[in-house]
């Protein structure tokens, strides 16, 4: 089993985790656990999404990159981390506060 899949499979395993999404470099799906249209969505979005941010980090500071996103809202947190070759986006439930 790829090292990609065996972490797939620890991150799924978390109770609060509904889904992870693997996105490419252009933004496409190459795997996911949610259903296909939900995922497509999460790639499109949050490739667009980071980009921006990646962008606004190294305006910031051109010495700097961005290393992870994370969102949180009332219904989900997503966590998103770009590698050089894809995007690993995570979507959980979040934690009672």
């Amino acid at each position: 089993m790829s090292e990609l899949e065996e972490t797939i499979r620890r991150l799924t395993a978390k109770k609060n985790v509904q889904g992870v999404v693997i996105v490419n470099q252009l933004g496409l799906m190459i795997r996911s656990t949610l259903d296909a249209a939900l995922a497509k969505q999460y790639a499109s979005l949050m490739s667009e999404l980071v980009r921006m941010a990646r962008d606004s980090v190294v305006q910031l500071d051109a010495q700097n990159e961005l290393t992870f996103l994370r969102i949180r809202t009332k219904k989900h947190e997503i966590m998103i981390c770009p590698e050089r070759e894809y995007l690993m986006i995570v979507v959980q439930t979040p934690e009672s506060a």
